[in-house]
């Protein structure tokens, strides 16, 4: 059945409601922690999960895009549903899905039918507490028919400006809808002008503020071997010697905003017994971010997409990488602020592979060449449609380099091609 593509929305929650309603209202049967944001969300929905995890909690995570299989949004313990599992719980709620469809102009879409499944599965199985990450938005995303206890904002940067809006203040204020009255808003650190428009819709509502750098924060963060070393202040202590295997200054953020959350949903004034803290972020993994995929030479993927992503992405990489030479094997979505993040890897790259990846959103090899070679120059472009080809001539450039040369391989641009590069490579061991 023709439910549309996950990008397409209309701001409205009639038809999910509807549908849960039905239901029996699965997504009120266990407290949810609620994060949106431009980026990070990700990340910190699998922290914040390994923080709750740790605390013997069954924990469900629904999360988007995925990077490889549609099975990995809906996590129980951790784990994607199984393929026996997901088409249960899609053959399970179907027959109401339709009941919906005979309801209303337009039938359930693709991304509010996965919420569903999602919030079905996690009441059914049952878990004690879901993570829950917003797809688009906040205020007309599918997820929001849930009342988040926490809600947590990452960095709100410029993206999906045609669905959210042309600027911070608007796209803001469309995430600020998860913030719901009497909850806790867990906001990590926002440009003064998104900042502005969350504090207002907290107040609104009567919800109270953590706000990252202020009631929360990073204290200390050294580069380690494989990641970084912390220092964090929750919101009821202060949690020292955390090693946390992820890389970037952003990850250290997501950690803390992960730690907050994962406070403010414990309640009382107790912290979190720091072990419990520690061993947690030491499992803690981040598929397709920032991840090291291959050594000799080093593969590095990022699905950052969007500037701010992007930006932060490259801080983490100069940091943690000591690379003489970068070469870039970069697809993205045409309908993303391309210019921007070309300008941005411009003076990170020394070489760049442009080709596309397996959306029929991504745009050609040969127009990402064009708006490359100004940039930086014929010399530095190479032109390859295929990704696994792209990939091939990558690695074939870092290994002409020789073997102690320092250079390394970024593989970016869009979640679809960490998801397909990661397929390619074979990064989860599955063959």
């Amino acid at each position: 059945m023709e439910r549309g593509v996950e990008w397409d929305f209309e701001p409205t929650l009639d038809r999910i409601a509807a549908l849960l309603d039905v239901l029996g209202s699965p997504q009120r049967a266990y407290p949810v922690i609620h994060i949106a944001g431009t980026n990070g969300k990700t990340s910190t929905a699998r922290l914040t999960e390994a923080l709750l995890k740790e605390r013997n909690l069954r924990v469900g995570r629904f999360t988007s895009p995925h990077l490889t299989s549609m099975r990995e949004r809906i996590t129980v313990d951790g784990e994607p549903l199984s393929e026996e599992r997901f088409s249960q719980v899609y053959e399970e709620i179907i027959p109401y899905v339709e009941l919906t469809d005979a309801q209303g102009p337009r039938r359930i879409q693709f991304f509010e039918m996965l919420t569903a499944m999602a919030f079905a599965a996690f009441a059914d199985t049952p878990v004690d507490v879901a993570v829950v990450e917003a797809g688009m938005g906040g205020s007309w995303d599918a997820t929001n028919v849930a009342d988040g206890l926490v809600s947590v904002i990452t960095p709100i940067s410029l993206d999906h400006m045609d669905r959210l809006g042309p600027d911070i203040p608007s796209i803001a204020s469309e995430k600020a809808g998860i913030i719901k009255p009497g909850t806790t808003a867990v906001l990590a650190q926002q440009e003064l002008a998104a900042a502005e428009v969350l504090m207002r819709r907290a107040a609104e509502v009567g919800a109270v503020v953590a706000r990252e750098g202020l009631e929360f924060g990073v204290l200390n963060r050294e580069v380690a071997i494989g990641g970084q070393l912390l220092t964090l202040r929750g919101l009821k202590g202060v949690y020292d010697e955390v090693y946390l295997p992820l890389y970037g200054a952003h990850q250290a953020s997501n950690a803390v905003c992960a730690l907050a959350a994962a406070e403010a949903l414990t309640g009382g004034d107790d912290p979190l017994d720091g072990d419990l803290v520690r061993q947690a972020f030491a499992q803690a993994s981040s598929p397709g971010r920032m991840e090291v995929v291959r050594r000799s030479p080093t593969v590095v993927l990022d699905a950052a997409h969007n500037p701010g992503g992007m930006q932060a992405t490259l801080e983490g990489l100069h940091e943690a990488f000591d690379f003489a030479k970068v070469i870039g094997v970069v697809a993205v979505m045409r309908d993303k602020d391309v210019d921007a993040l070309l300008e941005l890897l411009e003076p990170m790259l020394d070489e760049i592979i442009v080709t596309r990846n397996s959306s029929p959103r991504s745009m050609s090899a040969e127009e990402l060449g064009a708006l490359a070679e100004p940039l930086f120059g014929e010399d530095r472009v190479h032109v390859v449609e295929r990704l696994d080809e792209a990939i091939d001539q990558g690695i074939g450039l870092a290994d002409s380099e020789g073997e102690f040369s320092g250079t390394g391989v970024l593989i970016t641009g869009s979640v679809v091609t960490a998801g397909d590069a990661r397929l390619l490579l074979n990064a989860d061991g599955s063959r």
